[in-house]
């Protein structure tokens, strides 16, 4: 990765001849510096509040009398453009006996522009699966995000 990045380095960090002005090297940061600030206006990262709930299934089987809720391995925030500002969308999914998520669905959404965006992140998400009795066992998860 950093094979690829180091020209790049170059040109933003350092003048391009030994002869070129400190006004150059100046100006570069300053362009850096603005494309920055104008990437952080861009892209919004949404609050989150989750939660978990048991599964209830039709087969008969013992109650669970030792409980872990699954634990998120990965689990990164998706990034909304500027159209997320006043966002709140909830979504359910369920957390598998592997960790992976299935069947996100979107329960509530303020807007369509981020929904795709949102399903394609929490379908990346990995967990440790919840366990019952140290079995893995499937739990349902909700998660709002919505944007300040």
């Amino acid at each position: 990765m950093l094979r690829r990045l180091w020209p790049v380095f170059l040109t933003l960090c350092i003048p391009a001849s030994a002869s070129s002005s400190n006004a150059d090297g100046i100006a570069r940061i300053s362009v850096h510096a603005s494309l920055v600030a104008r990437e952080q206006q861009l892209w919004i990262v949404p609050a989150r509040n989750l939660e978990f709930f048991d599964i209830p299934h039709t087969t008969a089987r013992s109650r669970c009398e030792e409980t872990r809720p699954p634990e998120a391995l990965t689990t990164p925030s998706p990034i909304l453009g500027v159209a997320g500002s006043g966002l709140k969308i909830k979504v359910s999914f369920i957390v598998g006996t592997d960790g992976r998520v299935h069947s996100p669905l979107i329960l509530e959404s303020s807007s369509t522009t981020g929904d795709h965006a949102i399903l394609d992140t929490v379908r990346a998400w990995r967990y440790r699966p919840a366990m019952c009795n140290g079995v893995p066992t499937e739990t349902e998860g909700k998660i709002e995000f919505s944007s300040r």
